[in-house]
């Protein structure tokens, strides 16, 4: 069985997303059930279709929640022995070496990935440059406007943002 990395952040997230779905959204689904077929026929009935559609996706997403849970292999970057070496769970500062430009990322979990909050999958091509060297390593990195070279500046191995 292939393993999820994530962060005990990420692990947190998907639970509690499970435990919604599961505890809330399933259970008022089949509250909308039962009242659509309170209302009679149900071979006409468009509430009940409706609420019978949002049922199978709810149950997808569950499923899809416990396979991802199932999977996962929680690696907290706090117990990870602290070094200069960019690893799963780290934030490090990158330097666009033709630019000059400085951007700071968290390598997460494919799951807990959110660009906005400068997380990065581990799977993403900057990530996959980068896991492995070492702060003053220049990383070289293939984008979509081509190879674009980076200086680490800084690991961190902390759950915030240095």
């Amino acid at each position: 069985m292939t393993r999820n990395p994530v962060t005990p952040e990420g692990h947190a997230t998907l639970t509690a997303k499970l435990h919604h779905k599961k505890s809330i959204e399933r259970l008022q689904i089949v509250r909308d059930i039962e009242e659509a077929r309170a209302h009679g026929d149900i071979s006409e009935n468009s509430e009940f279709e409706d609420a019978k559609a949002r049922q199978a996706e709810c149950d997808a997403y569950i499923r899809l929640l416990e396979g991802m849970l199932a999977t996962a292999e929680v690696i907290d970057i706090t117990r990870v022995p602290k070094s200069d070496r960019v690893v799963f769970g780290c934030w490090v500062k990158i330097e666009n070496i033709d630019s000059g430009e400085e951007r700071q990322w968290r390598i997460v979990g494919e799951d807990q990935a959110d660009v906005e909050q400068r997380l990065i999958s581990f799977k993403s091509p900057i990530a996959r440059g980068l896991i492995g060297k070492s702060e003053g390593d220049e990383a070289s990195v293939e984008t979509p406007q081509g190879k674009v070279t980076y200086s680490i500046v800084e690991v961190h191995y902390g759950v915030e943002a240095p």
